[in-house]
Protein backbone atom coordinates (compact mmCIF):
# COMPACT_ATOMS: atom_id res chain seq x y z
CA UNK A 1 0.00 0.00 0.00
CA UNK A 2 1.22 3.51 -0.84
CA UNK A 3 0.22 6.67 0.98
CA UNK A 4 1.05 10.27 0.11
CA UNK A 5 1.38 12.49 3.21
CA UNK A 6 0.77 16.18 2.44
CA UNK A 7 1.55 18.83 5.07
CA UNK A 8 3.56 22.04 5.14
CA UNK A 9 5.07 21.11 8.53
CA UNK A 10 8.20 18.96 8.34
CA UNK A 11 7.48 17.72 11.87
CA UNK A 12 3.99 16.57 10.92
CA UNK A 13 5.22 14.91 7.74
CA UNK A 14 7.86 13.05 9.74
CA UNK A 15 5.46 12.04 12.54
CA UNK A 16 2.76 10.74 10.19
CA UNK A 17 5.30 9.05 7.91
CA UNK A 18 6.86 7.21 10.86
CA UNK A 19 3.44 5.94 11.97
CA UNK A 20 2.69 4.61 8.50
CA UNK A 21 6.14 3.12 7.85
CA UNK A 22 5.96 1.27 11.16
CA UNK A 23 2.73 -0.29 9.85
CA UNK A 24 4.49 -1.49 6.71
CA UNK A 25 3.08 1.21 4.43
CA UNK A 26 5.15 2.82 1.66
CA UNK A 27 5.17 6.60 2.08
CA UNK A 28 5.88 9.64 -0.08
CA UNK A 29 5.50 13.23 1.13
CA UNK A 30 4.64 16.66 -0.23
CA UNK A 31 4.85 20.06 1.49
CA UNK A 32 2.05 21.90 -0.35
CA UNK A 33 -0.88 21.34 -2.68
CA UNK A 34 1.05 22.01 -5.87
CA UNK A 35 3.68 19.45 -4.98
CA UNK A 36 0.93 17.03 -3.91
CA UNK A 37 -0.66 17.11 -7.37
CA UNK A 38 2.70 16.36 -8.98
CA UNK A 39 3.37 13.49 -6.55
CA UNK A 40 -0.12 12.02 -7.11
CA UNK A 41 0.64 11.68 -10.83
CA UNK A 42 4.11 10.21 -10.23
CA UNK A 43 3.62 8.12 -7.08
CA UNK A 44 0.01 7.01 -7.77
CA UNK A 45 -0.84 6.55 -4.07
CA UNK A 46 -3.66 4.34 -2.82
CA UNK A 47 -4.59 6.94 -0.18
CA UNK A 48 -3.66 10.58 0.51
CA UNK A 49 -3.56 12.33 3.89
CA UNK A 50 -4.05 16.03 3.23
CA UNK A 51 -3.56 19.14 5.36
CA UNK A 52 -5.85 22.13 4.70
CA UNK A 53 -3.73 25.21 5.38
CA UNK A 54 -0.53 25.27 3.27
CA UNK A 55 1.42 27.87 1.28
CA UNK A 56 1.55 28.06 -2.54
CA UNK A 57 -1.59 25.88 -2.86
CA UNK A 58 -3.92 24.95 0.01
CA UNK A 59 -5.46 21.55 0.58
CA UNK A 60 -8.93 22.36 -0.80
CA UNK A 61 -7.52 23.71 -4.06
CA UNK A 62 -5.34 20.63 -4.43
CA UNK A 63 -8.25 18.34 -3.61
CA UNK A 64 -10.33 19.78 -6.47
CA UNK A 65 -7.55 19.11 -8.96
CA UNK A 66 -6.83 15.61 -7.62
CA UNK A 67 -10.49 14.61 -7.89
CA UNK A 68 -10.56 15.82 -11.50
CA UNK A 69 -7.24 14.37 -12.66
CA UNK A 70 -6.82 11.20 -10.58
CA UNK A 71 -9.59 10.51 -8.05
CA UNK A 72 -7.98 8.97 -4.97
CA UNK A 73 -9.30 8.32 -1.44
CA UNK A 74 -8.32 11.38 0.63
CA UNK A 75 -8.32 11.62 4.42
CA UNK A 76 -8.07 15.19 5.68
CA UNK A 77 -5.94 16.10 8.69
CA UNK A 78 -8.02 18.89 10.21
CA UNK A 79 -7.79 21.39 13.06
CA UNK A 80 -10.43 21.56 15.81
CA UNK A 81 -11.13 25.27 15.20
CA UNK A 82 -14.48 26.44 13.84
CA UNK A 83 -12.76 27.52 10.65
CA UNK A 84 -11.05 24.13 10.48
CA UNK A 85 -14.42 22.41 10.84
CA UNK A 86 -15.95 24.54 8.08
CA UNK A 87 -13.07 23.79 5.73
CA UNK A 88 -13.27 20.08 6.58
CA UNK A 89 -16.94 19.89 5.63
CA UNK A 90 -16.06 21.67 2.39
CA UNK A 91 -13.38 19.03 1.77
CA UNK A 92 -15.92 16.24 2.27
CA UNK A 93 -18.15 17.99 -0.25
CA UNK A 94 -15.27 18.11 -2.73
CA UNK A 95 -14.59 14.38 -2.43
CA UNK A 96 -12.53 13.63 0.68
CA UNK A 97 -13.82 10.41 2.22
CA UNK A 98 -13.02 11.12 5.86
CA UNK A 99 -10.99 13.26 8.24
CA UNK A 100 -8.98 13.03 11.44
CA UNK A 101 -8.59 16.04 13.76
CA UNK A 102 -4.96 16.91 14.39
CA UNK A 103 -3.60 16.71 17.94
CA UNK A 104 -3.31 20.16 19.51
CA UNK A 105 -0.04 21.98 20.14
CA UNK A 106 3.29 22.62 18.46
CA UNK A 107 4.77 19.50 20.07
CA UNK A 108 1.61 17.43 19.59
CA UNK A 109 1.81 13.67 20.10
CA UNK A 110 0.70 12.11 16.81
CA UNK A 111 0.85 8.63 18.29
CA UNK A 112 -2.59 9.43 19.75
CA UNK A 113 -4.12 9.22 16.27
CA UNK A 114 -1.97 6.34 14.99
CA UNK A 115 -4.53 3.55 15.38
CA UNK A 116 -7.37 5.59 13.89
CA UNK A 117 -5.21 6.76 10.98
CA UNK A 118 -4.03 3.26 10.04
CA UNK A 119 -7.52 1.79 10.45
CA UNK A 120 -9.07 4.42 8.18
CA UNK A 121 -6.34 4.12 5.56
CA UNK A 122 -6.81 0.36 5.34
CA UNK A 123 -10.60 0.77 5.20
CA UNK A 124 -10.62 3.14 2.21
CA UNK A 125 -7.52 1.91 0.35
CA UNK A 126 -9.31 -0.55 -1.90
CA UNK A 127 -12.25 1.67 -2.79
CA UNK A 128 -11.04 3.93 -5.58
CA UNK A 129 -13.57 2.57 -8.14
CA UNK A 130 -16.45 3.19 -5.72
CA UNK A 131 -15.07 6.64 -4.93
CA UNK A 132 -15.04 7.58 -8.62
CA UNK A 133 -18.57 6.27 -9.08
CA UNK A 134 -19.91 8.17 -6.11
CA UNK A 135 -18.24 11.37 -7.28
CA UNK A 136 -20.04 11.02 -10.60
CA UNK A 137 -23.36 10.22 -8.90
CA UNK A 138 -23.12 13.35 -6.73
CA UNK A 139 -23.03 15.46 -9.87
CA UNK A 140 -26.30 13.85 -10.99
CA UNK A 141 -28.22 14.30 -7.74
CA UNK A 142 -31.90 13.62 -8.36
CA UNK A 143 -34.92 15.78 -7.64
CA UNK A 144 -36.82 15.96 -4.36
CA UNK A 145 -38.96 12.84 -3.90
CA UNK A 146 -42.60 13.78 -3.36
CA UNK A 147 -44.84 11.55 -1.27
CA UNK A 148 -48.58 11.04 -1.16
CA UNK A 149 -49.58 11.56 2.44
CA UNK A 150 -53.05 10.98 3.77
CA UNK A 151 -54.00 12.63 7.06
CA UNK A 152 -51.31 11.67 9.54
CA UNK A 153 -52.62 8.78 11.60
CA UNK A 154 -49.58 7.94 13.71
CA UNK A 155 -46.26 9.29 14.95
CA UNK A 156 -43.30 7.89 13.07
CA UNK A 157 -39.65 8.74 12.43
CA UNK A 158 -36.62 8.02 10.28
CA UNK A 159 -33.20 7.08 11.69
CA UNK A 160 -30.09 7.20 9.48
CA UNK A 161 -26.66 5.98 10.63
CA UNK A 162 -23.34 6.48 8.85
CA UNK A 163 -19.61 6.83 9.36
CA UNK A 164 -16.67 6.87 6.93
CA UNK A 165 -17.96 8.22 3.62
CA UNK A 166 -21.22 9.21 5.31
CA UNK A 167 -21.33 12.90 4.33
CA UNK A 168 -21.07 11.93 0.65
CA UNK A 169 -23.85 9.36 1.05
CA UNK A 170 -26.05 11.74 3.07
CA UNK A 171 -25.70 14.34 0.33
CA UNK A 172 -27.51 11.94 -2.00
CA UNK A 173 -30.34 11.45 0.52
CA UNK A 174 -31.11 14.50 2.66
CA UNK A 175 -31.48 17.09 -0.16
CA UNK A 176 -34.00 14.77 -1.84
CA UNK A 177 -36.34 14.60 1.17
CA UNK A 178 -39.41 16.89 0.92
CA UNK A 179 -40.11 19.72 3.36
CA UNK A 180 -43.54 18.24 4.15
CA UNK A 181 -42.13 14.87 5.26
CA UNK A 182 -44.60 13.76 7.98
CA UNK A 183 -41.83 12.55 10.27
CA UNK A 184 -38.64 13.79 11.94
CA UNK A 185 -35.33 12.42 10.66
CA UNK A 186 -32.56 11.58 13.14
CA UNK A 187 -29.05 11.31 11.70
CA UNK A 188 -26.16 9.74 13.59
CA UNK A 189 -22.93 10.47 11.70
CA UNK A 190 -19.77 9.44 13.51
CA UNK A 191 -17.89 12.73 14.08
CA UNK A 192 -15.96 14.41 16.89
CA UNK A 193 -17.23 17.58 18.58
CA UNK A 194 -17.30 20.79 16.56
CA UNK A 195 -17.86 19.32 13.11
CA UNK A 196 -21.53 18.30 13.08
CA UNK A 197 -22.83 21.88 13.38
CA UNK A 198 -20.97 22.76 10.17
CA UNK A 199 -22.31 19.61 8.50
CA UNK A 200 -25.87 20.56 9.47
CA UNK A 201 -25.44 24.11 8.15
CA UNK A 202 -24.18 22.82 4.82
CA UNK A 203 -27.05 20.36 4.36
CA UNK A 204 -29.60 22.96 5.41
CA UNK A 205 -28.27 25.30 2.70
CA UNK A 206 -28.77 22.73 -0.08
CA UNK A 207 -31.97 21.04 1.13
CA UNK A 208 -35.68 21.80 0.99
CA UNK A 209 -36.19 20.02 4.31
CA UNK A 210 -34.87 21.84 7.40
CA UNK A 211 -31.59 20.46 8.77
CA UNK A 212 -30.04 21.34 12.13
CA UNK A 213 -27.71 20.03 14.81
CA UNK A 214 -29.83 18.49 17.57
CA UNK A 215 -30.09 20.39 20.86
CA UNK A 216 -30.76 19.02 24.31
CA UNK A 217 -34.42 19.02 25.37
CA UNK A 218 -35.72 20.47 22.11
CA UNK A 219 -39.15 19.39 20.97
CA UNK A 220 -39.16 17.13 17.92
CA UNK A 221 -41.02 18.35 14.82
CA UNK A 222 -41.96 16.66 11.56
CA UNK A 223 -40.08 17.77 8.47
CA UNK A 224 -36.83 18.44 10.34
CA UNK A 225 -33.53 16.55 10.10
CA UNK A 226 -31.72 16.41 13.46
CA UNK A 227 -27.99 15.58 13.34
CA UNK A 228 -26.52 14.17 16.55
CA UNK A 229 -23.81 16.49 17.96
CA UNK A 230 -20.31 15.08 17.58
CA UNK A 231 -18.99 13.51 20.77
CA UNK A 232 -22.45 13.00 22.33
CA UNK A 233 -25.17 10.37 22.18
CA UNK A 234 -28.63 11.39 20.97
CA UNK A 235 -31.68 9.84 22.63
CA UNK A 236 -35.44 10.43 22.42
CA UNK A 237 -37.89 10.68 25.29
CA UNK A 238 -41.68 11.04 25.26
CA UNK A 239 -43.68 12.70 28.04
CA UNK A 240 -47.27 13.99 27.88
CA UNK A 241 -47.37 13.09 24.16
CA UNK A 242 -44.40 15.35 23.42
CA UNK A 243 -41.17 13.85 22.03
CA UNK A 244 -37.96 15.60 23.03
CA UNK A 245 -34.31 15.06 22.21
CA UNK A 246 -31.87 14.23 24.98
CA UNK A 247 -28.18 14.89 24.33
CA UNK A 248 -26.04 12.88 26.74
CA UNK A 249 -22.32 12.32 27.23
CA UNK A 250 -22.08 8.74 28.41
CA UNK A 251 -19.39 6.25 27.39
CA UNK A 252 -18.65 5.29 23.78
CA UNK A 253 -20.76 2.41 22.48
CA UNK A 254 -19.17 0.21 19.82
CA UNK A 255 -16.12 2.47 20.38
CA UNK A 256 -17.99 5.49 18.96
CA UNK A 257 -19.90 8.49 20.24
CA UNK A 258 -22.49 9.28 18.95
CA UNK A 259 -23.64 5.71 18.43
CA UNK A 260 -26.38 4.59 16.03
CA UNK A 261 -27.33 1.76 18.39
CA UNK A 262 -27.95 4.16 21.28
CA UNK A 263 -30.30 6.31 19.22
CA UNK A 264 -31.99 3.26 17.68
CA UNK A 265 -32.82 1.84 21.09
CA UNK A 266 -34.54 5.05 22.15
CA UNK A 267 -36.49 5.57 18.91
CA UNK A 268 -37.91 2.07 19.27
CA UNK A 269 -38.97 2.88 22.83
CA UNK A 270 -40.72 6.07 21.66
CA UNK A 271 -42.05 5.13 18.21
CA UNK A 272 -42.37 1.35 18.45
CA UNK A 273 -42.62 -0.20 15.01
CA UNK A 274 -43.24 3.12 13.24
CA UNK A 275 -39.58 3.63 12.38
CA UNK A 276 -37.71 3.65 9.09
CA UNK A 277 -34.10 2.69 9.84
CA UNK A 278 -31.29 3.29 7.35
CA UNK A 279 -27.66 2.19 7.63
CA UNK A 280 -25.05 3.59 5.25
CA UNK A 281 -21.30 3.41 4.66
CA UNK A 282 -18.83 3.11 7.53
CA UNK A 283 -16.35 0.99 9.45
CA UNK A 284 -17.34 -1.39 12.22
CA UNK A 285 -20.68 -2.76 13.36
CA UNK A 286 -22.41 0.22 14.98
CA UNK A 287 -26.07 0.25 13.98
CA UNK A 288 -26.41 -3.46 13.21
CA UNK A 289 -28.08 -4.25 16.54
CA UNK A 290 -30.16 -1.07 16.32
CA UNK A 291 -31.46 -1.96 12.86
CA UNK A 292 -32.33 -5.45 14.16
CA UNK A 293 -34.31 -3.89 17.03
CA UNK A 294 -36.18 -1.67 14.56
CA UNK A 295 -36.96 -4.58 12.24
CA UNK A 296 -37.99 -6.96 15.03
CA UNK A 297 -40.35 -4.30 16.42
CA UNK A 298 -42.10 -4.00 13.05
CA UNK A 299 -40.17 -1.12 11.49
CA UNK A 300 -38.72 -0.97 7.99
CA UNK A 301 -34.94 -1.18 7.56
CA UNK A 302 -32.78 -0.20 4.58
CA UNK A 303 -29.05 -0.68 3.93
CA UNK A 304 -26.85 0.92 1.30
CA UNK A 305 -25.62 -1.59 -1.28
CA UNK A 306 -21.97 -2.65 -1.24
CA UNK A 307 -21.21 -1.01 -4.59
CA UNK A 308 -22.31 2.39 -3.24
CA UNK A 309 -20.57 2.18 0.16
CA UNK A 310 -17.10 3.67 0.42
CA UNK A 311 -16.61 1.25 3.33
CA UNK A 312 -18.97 -1.73 3.42
CA UNK A 313 -18.67 -2.40 7.16
CA UNK A 314 -21.70 -1.10 9.03
CA UNK A 315 -24.16 -2.00 6.26
CA UNK A 316 -22.59 -5.45 5.85
CA UNK A 317 -22.81 -6.16 9.58
CA UNK A 318 -26.51 -5.22 9.63
CA UNK A 319 -27.26 -7.34 6.55
CA UNK A 320 -25.41 -10.37 7.98
CA UNK A 321 -27.31 -10.00 11.26
CA UNK A 322 -30.59 -10.32 9.37
CA UNK A 323 -31.55 -6.78 10.35
CA UNK A 324 -32.29 -5.41 6.87
CA UNK A 325 -35.45 -5.67 4.76
CA UNK A 326 -34.25 -3.71 1.71
CA UNK A 327 -30.79 -3.21 0.18
CA UNK A 328 -30.64 -0.25 -2.19
CA UNK A 329 -28.02 1.84 -4.02
CA UNK A 330 -27.51 5.01 -1.99
CA UNK A 331 -29.06 7.18 -4.74
CA UNK A 332 -32.36 5.24 -4.39
CA UNK A 333 -32.59 5.44 -0.60
CA UNK A 334 -34.46 8.79 -0.43
CA UNK A 335 -37.18 7.27 -2.59
CA UNK A 336 -37.26 4.14 -0.46
CA UNK A 337 -37.65 6.23 2.72
CA UNK A 338 -40.57 8.17 1.23
CA UNK A 339 -42.19 4.95 -0.02
CA UNK A 340 -41.83 3.28 3.40
CA UNK A 341 -43.50 6.27 5.10
CA UNK A 342 -46.35 6.18 2.54
CA UNK A 343 -46.94 2.50 3.37
CA UNK A 344 -46.84 3.14 7.13
CA UNK A 345 -49.35 5.99 6.88
CA UNK A 346 -51.59 4.79 4.07
CA UNK A 347 -51.41 1.05 4.46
Amino acid sequence: MRVLVVDDSALVRMAVSDILKNAGIEVETAKNGKEAIEKVMEFKPDVITLDIYMPIMDGLSALKVIMEKRPTPVIMLSSYTKEGARETIEALKLGAVDFIPKPDGVLADYSTIADELIRKIHAVAENSPILIRLQNLKKMRGKVVRGRWKKKSKDLCVLIGSSTGGPTALEMIIPRLPADLPAPVFVVQHMPPGFTSQLAERFDSISEIKVKEAENNERVKDGVVYIAPGGYHMKLRKALDVVRIKIVEGKPVNAVKPSVDVTAESVVEVYGGNVVGVILTGMGEDGAYGMKRIKDTGGYTIASSEDTCIVFGMAKAAIELGAIKSVKPVYEIAGEIVHAIEVMLNG
